[in-house]
């Protein structure tokens, strides 16, 4: 291999933290290379946030036919086109990659290059390249943002029977005819109640007491409510004996559980979490450190035990969610290129889980506020108080917030209802400015919005 090119910045992964910092290094004059094995854009555009979005686009539109009956409306019966929903799917994706492919070709001082990269010293990196051959490059600034991989579970059978991820369930071609989702998290409940708007038959095979572990119980169990009413059928305190293949898309689960012993069906979707992809990094020959998860271990400054070497989104072992990678690409903007102090010590993480209704979410739940000994009061009230959702005919789910018992502040929120995000990110911006409950239960809002609702909401604390 020839002697390494210098470059003054390497980022490896062209995700939603790498792809805005190398194009801002860039334009700072850094001669800055890109990295990327396979598609720009990393999870969200590619296997995450843009696909799945675009595929509950489709699905809330199937749904919301079927049930037009209720406004009064008439329509023929209802069919999936399913080829048309994934071309659907298709375009948008290859629409964004377009996007920020000709976004980093007009980007002077960047190079990308399409390869498979790993560390061969402290600050030098080895890249098999896609179009043949190899090429070796150094900087003494590396920033790391290769993101994560879904995980497989050790179960008796697996390796033996065809089994999808949330990666690999976006590539099907047919419309599974009983699709069972191993795992109760953000990822599982979405995929679970988009295949049964499609028109799959759906079984959820959760090991815990609850969907969604980390939320509150009524939140959880409302949730499942709203899932089993769908006809989605929730196995909860269910672990896995064995799985084995049948038949051609036939499978069979045994379990130990409550309420059934073996359930059938055509495709096995495994979301039981994630792992990082460090292990082609050969991150030992920097002598970088990672931890017993293998996610590199980074300060505050998302720095890693090596300075001038940095771990952005997801890999980091930080909140796995887009907006926290792009707030990763700022911190280190800030810090590198602008001459600031930026952390990540404080930051919000707010996050919304893209079911119908959405379930939106800032700050603490009413688990964790009593875990750590705070002192709140819980305002709670159903959506099917809040007007516009009754005009609408959308009133599953409720609204709860956590305000601090001594200061009137908002502490926390879920809200499981009609643009919960969008509810979500209200109070949200009320934290941010650091507002009392009582500005929003008194503010005058327009009629009839969502956001009206939050007088109502706030009233129940007066």
């Amino acid at each position: 291999m020839n002697q390494p090119e210098r470059y003054d910045a390497i980022i490896i992964g062209a995700g939603q933290g790498g792809k805005p910092l190398a194009m801002a290094m860039a334009k700072k004059g850094w001669k800055t290379a890109l990295v990327e094995r396979k598609h720009v854009g990393g999870t969200c555009i590619n296997y995450g946030c843009t696909p799945t979005k675009s595929l509950i686009a489709s699905a809330q539109a199937a749904h919301e036919a079927r049930r037009a009956g209720m406004y009064g409306i008439k329509t023929g019966e209802v069919s999936v086109d399913f080829q048309a929903v994934k071309g659907r799917k298709e375009r948008i994706v290859e629409d964004f990659r377009h996007s920020i492919e000709t976004a980093f070709d007009k980007t002077e001082n960047l190079t990308l290059i399409y390869g498979e990269a790993w560390f061969t010293g402290p600050k030098t990196l080895a890249i098999r390249l896609n179009e043949g051959g190899s090429q070796a490059i150094t900087a003494d600034t590396m920033v790391i943002d290769c993101g994560t991989s879904a995980k497989t579970p050790t179960l008796p059978g697996l390796d033996s029977v065809p089994y999808l991820t949330s990666k690999t369930l976006l590539e099907l071609d047919e419309l599974p005819t009983h699709l069972l989702v191993v795992g109760g998290g953000y990822i599982s409940v979405e995929f679970s109640q988009m295949y049964r708007r499609f028109g799959s038959d759906v079984t959820l095979i959760v090991r815990g007491s609850q969907l969604l572990e980390h939320e509150d119980e009524d939140v959880a169990t409302e949730l499942t409510n709203i899932l089993e009413a769908e006809g989605i059928t929730v196995h909860l305190n269910s672990d896995i004996q064995q799985v084995r293949q049948t038949g051609t898309h036939a499978l069979e689960v045994l379990l130990e559980a409550d309420d059934v012993a073996q359930v059938n069906g055509s495709h096995l979707l495994l979301a039981i979490g994630i792992t990082p992809n460090t292990a082609a990094l050969n991150l030992a020959a920097a002598g970088i450190a990672v931890d017993e998860q293998g996610f590199i271990v980074v300060n505050d400054k998302l720095e890693t035990n090596q300075p001038g070497i940095y771990a952005i989104g997801d890999i980091n072992g930080g909140p796995a969610f887009t907006h926290i990678a792009y707030d990763d690409f700022r911190i280190l903007q800030q810090n590198l290129l602008e001459g600031s102090v930026a952390a990540t010590t404080n930051r919000q993480v707010p996050y919304t889980v893209f079911t119908d209704p959405q379930l939106g979410r800032i700050g603490l739940s009413e688990k964790e506020a009593q875990q750590q000994g705070k002192r709140v009061h819980v305002a709670k009230l159903p959506m099917t108080s809040v007007a516009r959702a009754i005009e609408t005919d959308h009133t599953n789910g409720f609204m709860k917030v956590l305000v601090d018992a001594d200061t009137d502040l908002i502490v926390g929120a879920a809200v499981l209802g009609m643009e919960g995000g969008e509810l979500m990110t209200m109070l949200q911006i009320a934290m941010l400015g650091k507002l009392p409950y009582t500005r929003l239960r008194d503010a005058v809002f327009a009629h009839p919005t969502l956001a009206e609702s939050l007088n109502n909401l706030f009233s129940k604390l007066a």
